[in-house]
């Protein structure tokens, strides 16, 4: 049931796309059928959708829905993401594979680090363009494991000196997580990507003017998790 209520909702955003092809020619026919579409999908079903793509990825049973050309095609006056995806920008961190998800399912963000603060008007600019123009309800902050920025900023943290170039920049603004998972218990470096994400959930939570009253208001969700390289799972944190 949840299969077929889940492919329900994904086709209506489908025809939704295609109204506004319509739109062009009929503006008066196609509104109301776009924003039905845009009512259908809260912030914690596009987490479920999310989560259930990644369990089909790492069970193996991937569907890789929506990508063949007709169903660019389908999108190309118009898109539907049901979730904004800020993920680092390793090369074995793919979202759309990771959470078996199509074309214009999720509006994705990618950043060496995975970081927000800090990062400056095109990272966080981004962000408030899918969540005020798309109207996109859940935020997901994606860190994983073994990441090579937080690695640099645990080393030079405790070398105490710089790296060459905006490289040095990038890494100075994930220190401040790492220093804050210091003390905590376990291994440092999964410490320190978990409490990265959380630096991020928490700096757009309370980002105005956009973010932070819909976050109040319990139109936006921001959620973060970390992907293990070596199974393939997104554990959500908090």
């Amino acid at each position: 049931m949840k299969n077929r209520e889940k492919g329900s909702r994904r086709e209506f955003m489908m025809l939704a796309a295609g109204a506004v092809f319509v739109a062009d020619r009929c503006p008066m026919t196609a509104a109301p059928q776009q924003q039905t579409a845009r009512r259908l999908l809260n912030a914690d079903e596009a987490l479920r959708d999310l989560l259930d793509g990644n369990h089909r990825f790492t069970t193996g049973n991937r569907q890789s829905p929506r990508g063949r050309p007709e169903d660019f095609r389908g999108l190309a006056h118009g898109q539907f993401p049901e979730a904004v995806i800020i993920s680092c920008s390793d090369s074995r961190v793919a979202p759309e594979i990771l959470f078996d998800v199509g074309v214009g399912d999720i509006f994705v963000v990618r950043v060496a680090g995975n970081v927000v603060g800090g990062a400056g008007v095109s990272v966080k600019g981004s962000i408030e363009y899918a969540v005020a123009e798309l109207d996109v309800p859940l935020i997901v902050i994606l860190g994983h494991s073994g990441c090579g920025a937080v690695k640099a900023a645990i080393k030079h943290l405790e070398d105490k000196d710089s790296i060459p170039g905006a490289i040095n920049g990038l890494v100075e603004l994930i220190k401040p997580a790492v220093a804050g998972s210091k003390q905590m218990p376990g291994d440092q470096l999964e410490n320190a990507v978990r409490r990265n994400v959380k630096v991020g959930v928490e700096r757009l939570q309370a980002l105005d003017p956009i973010l932070a009253p819909r976050v109040k208001d319990g139109k936006l969700k921001v959620v973060g998790g970390v992907y293990d390289l070596l199974t393939g799972a997104v554990t959500m944190l908090g």
